[in-house]
């Protein structure tokens, strides 16, 4: 750590405004979700673009959402392997301990890891991003979603990434099931998985109707 560094002092300075004001002002709360734990209502699978805050764009409350963030807001299948899986870890405990009624994958308009993953699917050499480690890979989740929107031949480029975007988050929402205690918990009851899509520049959301097989204005 010989190159550790203090916060930014804007951090620091916001830091303490915070604690002046609103956790002065729901001390009592804040000593209650550290006492009691939590028990989110809603597990949220979050692109980790910093244009996206789920918990302004619901008005949710502290202790409210259990979120997830990770690039494109991908949800992989089921791999049992052994090896790390961060994303899979996250949703098992959402389901399975803390046991949330609502699973969301949230979209959004201009992702840059949809751009990404549209750039690497239509390179057949592989030279998009040479020196990628993980990126590239884990982008690769998105083929499936890419090759949808390849058939339907859609020419014009903008309406072709909004299209992978929101097709992205049907494929995290194909993914989800896979897991055995994910599907059990749907059929129970126990458990509603919902696909939603937002436009940040406009402000709209948007949302995976599977019985139309569509994105609906909500």
């Amino acid at each position: 750590m010989r190159h550790a560094r203090p916060l930014p002092s804007y951090l620091i300075k916001r830091y303490h405004g915070w604690k002046a004001t609103e956790y002065e002002e729901n001390k009592a709360w804040f000593q209650r979700l550290a006492d009691e734990g939590q028990r989110p209502r809603a597990m949220v699978v979050s692109c980790c673009d910093s244009r996206l805050q789920v918990s302004a764009l619901f008005g949710a409350e502290q202790g409210e959402f259990f979120i997830h963030r990770n690039i494109a807001n991908l949800v992989p299948p089921h791999e049992p392997d052994g090896e790390h899986h961060g994303t899979s870890a996250t949703i098992e405990y959402a389901v399975r301990d803390l046991k949330v009624a609502h699973l969301i994958v949230i979209g959004h308009s201009k992702c840059g890891g949809i751009k990404g993953c549209a750039e690497i699917c239509a390179d057949e050499h592989g030279a998009a991003r040479p020196d990628d480690v993980y990126l590239t890979r884990w982008l690769e989740l998105l083929r499936p979603a890419w090759k949808r929107v390849r058939e339907a031949g859609i020419e014009d480029e903008e309406e072709r990434l909004h299209r992978l975007e929101k097709e992205g988050v049907i494929v995290s929402l194909e993914n989800l099931m896979t897991f055995p205690f994910v599907r059990r918990a749907v059929e129970e009851e126990a458990l509603q998985i919902h696909g939603l899509w937002t436009d940040i520049g406009a402000g709209d959301l948007e949302w995976f109707d599977p019985e139309a097989g569509e994105f609906v204005s909500l």
